[in-house]
C-alpha cells in the first residue's frame, strides 16, 4: 500500500457517485431510453448500481445491446441528449461531504475532481451545484483516463501538490487502480455506485470508509 498521512494537503474526488449523487438523474435519462423502446422502466437500484460505469454500461443495462451492436452509438446519443437536458434536477452533492467541502475551504486547503465524465457534462454540473474546485481533469482532457494514472498526476500538478500528498477518493475499482498507479493515497468509499456483489473492500485501497459521514470524520477530526 502506499504511505499515507492523516492529513492530505489535497483531495481529489471522483464524481459521480463519490462526491455528487447523480444517479437519480442519470436513471432518468436511462429510462428514458427504455421508454423511448417501449419498455417498462427499471427500478432505480438496478440502474445506480451501472451509474458510475458510464454511459455504454447504461445503454447496454437499458436495451441489452453490447458496444459492438450498430444499434449502440444512436442508443447512446439519446440517452446523452436526455441527461444533458436535464443533469442537474436532483443531482446533490453527499451531504457529509458537502460539510467536508465548507470545512476544508475554510481551512483554505485544496481539492478537486478527477473524472471519467466528459467535460460537457460535469462542467455545467458542477455550475449548477455552485462547486468549485481548484482543478477539474475531465475525460476528454488527456489522451487517457482512469485507470490510467495520468488524468491523477495532472490534477496533482494544478493544485501544486505532490501525489503522496493528496487522497484520492473514489467509489470504483479503477479509481484505486489510478491511485495506486500514480503513487496517491487510494481511498475507497463504499456508499457510492457499487454492486451488491462487488465487495469493494477487497479492493487494493489504502483506506476504506463506509459511508460519507466516516470520510468526513475522519478529515475533520
Amino acid at each position: 500500500m502506499t504511505s499515507i498521512t492523516d492529513r492530505p494537503r489535497a483531495l481529489l474526488f471522483d464524481l459521480d457517485g463519490t462526491l455528487v449523487d447523480t444517479a437519480p438523474d442519470l436513471a432518468r435519462a436511462t429510462n428514458a431510453l427504455r421508454l423511448h423502446h417501449g419498455l417498462a422502466p427499471l427500478p432505480f437500484p438496478v440502474i445506480r448500481a451501472q451509474v458510475s460505469n458510464g454511459g455504454n454500461a447504461l445503454v447496454t443495462l437499458a436495451l441489452g445491446i453490447e458496444l459492438a451492436h450498430r444499434d449502440h452509438p444512436p442508443a447512446r446519443a439519446f440517452l446523452l441528449d436526455a441527461y444533458k437536458r436535464e443533469l442537474a434536477i436532483e443531482s446533490r452533492v453527499f451531504p457529509p461531504l458537502a460539510v467536508l467541502l465548507s470545512f476544508w475551504e475554510g481551512r483554505r486547503q485544496a481539492w478537486g475532481i478527477v473524472t471519467n465524465k466528459p467535460r460537457l457534462y460535469a462542467e455545467p454540473l458542477l455550475e449548477a451545484l455552485g462547486l468549485h474546485p481548484g482543478v477539474m481533469v475531465c475525460a476528454d482532457d488527456l489522451p487517457v483516463k482512469k485507470p490510467e494514472p495520468e488524468p491523477l498526476w495532472m490534477a496533482a500538478r494544478r493544485l501544486d501538490t505532490s501525489p503522496a500528498d493528496c487522497w484520492y477518493i473514489g467509489d470504483h475499482l479503477r479509481d484505486i487502480q489510478a491511485a495506486r498507479a500514480a503513487g496517491m493515497p487510494a481511498i475507497a468509499v463504499g456508499y457510492g455506485y457499487i454492486d451488491e456483489a462487488e465487495d469493494y473492500r477487497h479492493w487494493p485501497a489504502d483506506r476504506w470508509f463506509d459511508t460519507g459521514e466516516d470520510l468526513a470524520a475522519a478529515l475533520m477530526a
